[in-house]
């Protein structure tokens, strides 16, 4: 526990307190549009397929604009995409409601919805590759910059769990519209808030490096694989919600299966948060067969589930295989690709897992309709059990293949050790200036 607090402690120190809490509530509005979006439109057209169709377009428009958001912050910096994409989400969510409330056709509304995805900030991806940036640049050991990927992935964790949450009680108290409001605000306030911190300057961007013509990048193979079995989790995140929905429908409880879904949210977060106490003996690769293997194991007992408290046990077991196999996944990307690349790849990996998710619930959807919760449930397992497959078979690289050196332009920036000696960096210039924030 001492050791947990203490690289914590020492991730905390490279960002300021101020950074994780604004990027928390900046990346709470992707949390709540999805949910939110397709509440309102059900609510307000009296129809599921028309709900279904526009949450399609806005998750559709997230996997194909994230990866280009992650390009141009990778090119022109995260503080002028970052402002950009939370302008035009905010004003697209608002939209997104005005249609909604006035009875916008469902062409022009899936429009807005597209619009509404392929705008989401990034805050998750992005805050991942400054927080890494930051490790780099203060030349911290690979605990701390495992720390800051355990404790990332333990706040989308927790976006994922409140930010339902919160558009489920909104709907309740009031109107599902009050919800995506709220969504509009956040991002309008918090995504501007995280774009103009001081930290923004790590991540000022470079230009494309020269190249041959006709020739491209080509990313190792871990990181397809990576990618791939990012996409496996988000078919097992889209499988658990049909199924845990479609049983709690057929228990005659059907509120209960937010609740259910949160209490797997929950246990993952908590097990995520504390991967930063790991050993270093527990590599990457050992790391990622081990959750995976989990994941398999502790989703089986799905296929024999029919009764309420017995689904909120064998789901919130699961949730403790999530978060480590994501943590892990991000990591994997990180190690692999070139830091002048990381946006762009973290990008891509968070649109693999949003893809699968997406394309998951439809499936499944369909197949508790005609098989029961099982047959959505199965689709999980078999997901469980690729992702396995896939960390078994492909080589992870025993270190990193890229040099960790960050560029910042401007003035210079000088890093020195903490005389506490914890590992914090003191620096100069405006990427240093956001200590005690």
């Amino acid at each position: 526990m001492v050791g947990t607090v203490s690289t914590y402690r020492n991730v905390i120190a490279l960002t300021g307190p101020l950074l994780p809490l604004v990027s928390f509530l900046a990346r709470l509005p992707v949390a709540m549009s999805q949910f939110g979006s397709f509440l309102l439109v059900a609510r307000t057209s009296d129809s599921l397929a028309v709900a279904g169709t526009v949450g399609g377009a806005l998750s559709l428009g997230q996997v194909l604009f994230g990866p280009v958001l992650g390009r141009l912050a990778d090119r022109h910096g995260q503080r002028p995409v970052v402002l950009a994409a939370a302008a035009v989400n905010a004003v697209a969510t608002a939209a997104l409601v005005a249609g909604a409330l006035t009875h916008l056709a469902t062409v022009p509304l899936a429009a807005i919805g597209a619009l509404t995805g392929a705008s989401v900030p990034l805050i998750g991806p992005l805050a991942r590759t400054r927080s890494v940036a930051l490790a780099h640049r203060a030349k911290s050991d690979e605990s701390v910059v495992g720390a800051v990927h355990a404790l990332e992935g333990t706040l989308d964790e927790v976006s994922f769990v409140f930010g339902p949450a919160l558009v489920g009680l909104a709907a309740l108290l009031a109107h599902p519209a009050v919800a995506l409001v709220g969504a509009a605000g956040l991002v309008a306030v918090f995504g501007t808030i995280y774009a103009l911190h001081p930290t923004a300057a790590v991540t000022a961007g470079s230009p494309a490096p020269d190249r041959v013509p006709g020739s491209r990048v080509r990313s190792p193979g871990v990181v397809h694989a990576v990618r791939g079995s990012l996409a496996l989790q988000g078919a097992m995140f889209g499988a658990c919600q049909a199924g845990i929905t479609a049983l709690t429908i057929r228990l005659g409880v059907p509120d209960q299966a937010a609740v259910v879904y949160s209490a797997m949210g929950v246990v993952s977060a908590v097990v995520g948060i504390s991967l930063g106490a790991l050993p270093a003996r527990f590599g990457l690769r050992l790391r990622w067969r081990v959750a995976t293997a989990a994941a398999l194991v502790l989703s089986v007992p799905l296929l024999f589930t029919d009764s309420l408290w017995p689904l909120y046990v064998v789901v919130t077991v699961l949730g403790a295989a999530y978060a480590p196999h994501l943590i892990t996944a991000f990591a994997l990307t990180e190690r692999a690709v070139e830091p002048a690349r990381l946006s762009t790849a973290m990008a891509v990996a968070a649109s693999c897992l949003v893809a699968g998710q997406a394309t998951a619930l439809v499936v499944c959807g369909r197949l508790a309709e005609a098989h029961g919760p099982a047959g959505a449930f199965a689709v999980a397992v078999g997901a469980a059990a690729l992702c396995l497959l896939l960390a078994l078979v492909t080589e992870v690289p025993a270190a990193r293949t890229h040099p960790t050196e960050v560029r910042v332009p401007g003035p210079r920036t000088d890093v020195r050790p903490a005389p506490d000696g914890s590992g914090a960096a003191t620096q100069d210039a405006e990427a240093g200036a956001y200590a005690g924030r």
